[in-house]
């Protein structure tokens, strides 16, 4: 019948009360440059200052991350995400001053560069500092439930906060992945989210979402949420993928070496796109660039 919606599965099922919410424009990141628009997603380039961090640990001290960002913005990075932290499964915590010790000279210097910096942290404390450092983005990978201040502090701050989808701590997730209906779970955990950060004072314009692929997810489950990414815009906000170089991807190459997997998180990337992410959060943003730029010509009309 014209005008019946047809529920395909749970998911779908659950999702008309929110028809207006995904048919309206996605809006501009704050503090970008570069508006959202049908014409790509944002690519966000990974600078870890970490010793554990699952794809570039230990490689990038205080000099080395700031050249790497740098470079990464030469490549054409929209968004530089300097994280303290590693926070992959199983990782252990750093102690707050040590994890500011490590990333405000790089905020610092990219900063001073007019480029746009995120601070990947999941600490209050750690968001104000890196806030007064020139970061002009706060990406946490708990959806500000870490510690009881975090929401408070970042509608303080009042700047683009993306919130993750996670489940426990970085020691405990791996035991976390049992899920009724796995994309409405996460949507209905966003959703939940998304409204706590409107209660404390913060604008649905300044918050971005992320499905958490890998985080609390067995790597069928991050396949399925990246397949199902579409229902997210539902939710009225910009989505964030991060699959760049994650096991998952490796499931699916049949490797299980990280320095092997660019194509495949290109691929992922490219899925993505296609589903309307507004940011790609990557390490290869030469070659991420490259694939947006051949994925764009080919889908929409215009000028080589």
């Amino acid at each position: 019948m014209p005008g019946e919606i047809i529920s395909i599965d749970t998911a779908e099922s659950r999702l008309p009360a929110g028809l207006d919410l995904l048919q309206a424009p996605r809006p501009m990141i704050t503090g970008s440059e570069q508006p959202q628009s049908k014409s790509g997603a944002l690519i966000m380039g990974i600078v870890n200052v970490t010793p554990d961090s699952f794809h570039d640990g230990g490689r990038l001290n205080a000099d080395a991350a700031i050249a790497h960002g740098r470079a990464l913005a030469a490549a054409g990075a929209a968004i530089l995400d300097v994280g303290g932290e590693s926070t992959r499964p199983g990782a252990t915590e750093v102690p707050v001053a040590e994890e500011i010790a490590r990333i405000t000279p790089v905020i610092e210097a990219l900063a001073s560069d007019g480029l746009m910096v995120s601070v990947d942290t999941r600490k209050g404390e750690v968001m104000t500092a890196a806030v007064k450092a020139g970061a002009r983005m706060i990406n946490d990978v708990t959806a500000l439930r870490y510690h009881p201040d975090s929401i408070d502090r970042a509608a303080e701050l009042a700047l683009p906060v993306v919130l993750m989808h996670s489940r426990g701590t970085p020691e405990t997730m791996r035991s976390m992945t049992h899920y009724i209906d796995l994309i409405m779970d996460v949507f209905d955990d966003l959703s939940a989210r998304i409204e706590a950060c409107l209660t404390a004072g913060m604008t649905r314009e300044n918050l971005l979402i992320d499905p958490g692929l890998g985080f609390a997810k067995k790597p069928d489950q991050s396949v399925a949420l990246l397949r199902g990414m579409a229902h997210f815009h539902a939710l009225g906000c910009p989505v964030l993928i991060g699959a760049s170089r994650k096991s998952f991807v490796g499931k699916l190459a049949g490797s299980t070496v990280n320095e092997e997997l660019l194509s495949g998180s290109l691929a992922a990337a490219m899925w993505a796109a296609q589903q309307g992410a507004a940011v790609l959060r990557v390490h290869d943003v030469a070659e991420t660039v490259q694939t947006m730029a051949i994925f764009k010509s080919l889908c929409y009309k215009g000028s080589i």
